[in-house]
C-alpha cells in the first residue's frame, strides 16, 4: 500500500507556497474589489514575502537603535552658530535671540569615536550594497502575484537577484545615490535661512522626493520585465508616474491608512505591550509591496505589454524579460518591445 506523503500542518509562513489560482470566468480588472480579493488570496504568501522584506529593514531599525542608545552631544547645524551664540551671552538684544532661533538648530550626534558609527556605517553599507537585490527579488516575487501567476516566494525570489544580478547591483548603487542626495538637499534646506531662494529650493527637492517616489516603483517593474537602457527606463518611469496619477494617489492612501492605523494602536496600547510595535515585521511591508505593484502592473502592462499582444508577440505565460529594439506603446514618448522568455 503506497504511503501518502506528509502534509504539513502549519503552511502559513510556507515559502514555497502557491496561492489560490483565479476563479474560470472571473472577473480580473484591477479595481479596488478586486485588489481585496487578491489579497486576500495571496496573504499566506505575503507573510512569507514579508520575511525576506525584513532584510531591507532590519538594517535602519539597527542603525537607529544603535543612534538613540549610544551617548550623544549637541551639534549646530549652522556654521554661523558660534558666533551668533556669543553675541547674544555678551549683549542680549531681541534681534540676537531672533536670529539665535533661526541659526541656532542643533542635532545630537554620537559623541566622537563611539562605536555607534561604525554599526550605523556598516548598516548603511550593508543596505546600500543589497538593496537592489532586495529590490529586485521582491518586485518579481509581488508581480507574480499582481499577474496571476503561480508564486513560489523563496524560489522565484533568488531567481530574480540571479537573474537580474548585474542590473540590480547597479540599479541599487544608483538608486541609493539618489535618495542620499535628496535627503541631504532636503535637510540642508529645511535648516537654512527662510529667505525666497532657499524656500523656493526646499519645495522644489520636496516635490522632487514625491516624483522619485512615485517612479522607483515603475523603475524596477521595467528592470525585470524589459532589457532597456536606464536611461529608456528612467523616462518611461517619469511618464507613467504622470499617466497613472489616479491609481498612485490610491496606492498613497492606502499605505497612508494603514500606516495610520500602526501608529494609532501603538499611541492607544499602553508602552508595556510591545506587540503593535513588533507586529507590522510580519505583514507591513509585504502590504506595502502588494498595494504598491498592483497599482503600478496594470499601467506598464497597458502602455508597454498589451501593444506586443496585439502584434502576437505574446511569448507565453512564462514571459520575463522584453527585448528593446524600437518604440511603441501609447503615448508615442512610452519605449517598449518584445521579447524573449526565460
Amino acid at each position: 500500500m503506497n504511503k501518502q506523503p506528509n502534509k504539513k500542518k502549519f503552511r502559513l509562513f510556507d515559502m514555497n507556497r502557491d496561492g489560490r489560482g483565479v476563479e474560470k470566468g472571473e472577473d480580473t480588472t484591477p479595481n479596488l474589489k478586486f485588489y481585496f480579493k487578491l489579497l486576500a488570496r495571496r496573504f499566506p504568501s505575503l507573510l512569507s514575502l514579508n520575511l525576506l522584506m525584513n532584510l531591507q529593514i532590519l538594517p535602519i531599525v539597527i542603525g537607529f537603535l544603535a543612534y538613540f542608545f549610544t551617548e550623544k552631544t549637541p551639534s549646530q547645524a549652522s556654521a554661523i552658530f558660534a558666533p551668533i551664540y556669543g553675541v547674544s551671552q555678551i549683549d542680549p538684544s531681541v534681534t540676537a535671540s531672533t536670529i539665535l532661533s533661526v541659526f541656532g538648530i542643533q542635532f545630537n550626534i554620537p559623541i566622537y569615536n563611539n562605536p555607534a558609527y561604525w554599526v550605523i556605517g556598516g548598516c548603511i553599507v550593508f543596505l546600500v550594497l543589497t538593496m537592489g537585490w532586495q529590490t529586485v527579488g521582491a518586485t518579481y516575487v509581488l508581480r507574480g502575484m499582481v499577474r496571476h501567476d503561480a508564486v513560489f516566494v523563496f524560489s522565484d525570489y533568488f531567481y530574480a537577484i540571479k537573474r537580474n544580478f548585474k542590473e540590480g547591483f547597479l540599479y541599487g548603487l544608483f538608486d541609493s545615490l539618489i535618495i542620499i542626495v535628496l535627503i541631504i538637499d532636503f535637510l540642508f534646506f529645511y535648516t537654512s535661512t527662510g529667505d525666497a531662494l532657499n524656500n523656493f529650493m526646499f519645495w522644489t527637492i520636496s516635490a522632487l522626493i514625491v516624483l522619485y517616489m512615485l517612479m522607483r516603483p515603475y523603475i524596477y517593474m521595467m528592470l525585470i520585465t524589459f532589457d532597456m537602457k536606464l536611461k529608456k527606463i528612467l523616462k518611461n518611469a517619469l511618464i507613467f508616474a504622470i499617466l497613472g496619477i489616479k491609481r498612485n494617489v490610491m496606492w498613497i492612501v492606502g499605505v497612508a491608512m494603514m500606516a495610520i492605523l500602526n501608529i494609532a494602536l501603538m499611541i492607544v496600547c499602553p508602552p508595556s505591550i510591545i506587540i503593535p510595535v513588533i507586529l507590522p515585521f510580519f505583514y507591513f511591508w509585504g502590504f506595502v509591496g502588494f498595494t504598491v505593484n498592483y497599482a503600478v502592473y496594470p499601467i506598464i502592462d497597458r502602455y508597454m505589454i498589451a501593444p506586443c499582444r496585439k502584434d502576437g508577440d505574446d511569448g507565453g505565460d512564462d514571459t520575463d524579460r522584453l527585448d528593446d529594439d524600437g518604440d511603441m506603446g501609447e503615448p508615442d514618448d512610452i519605449d517598449a518591445s518584445y521579447a524573449d522568455t526565460v
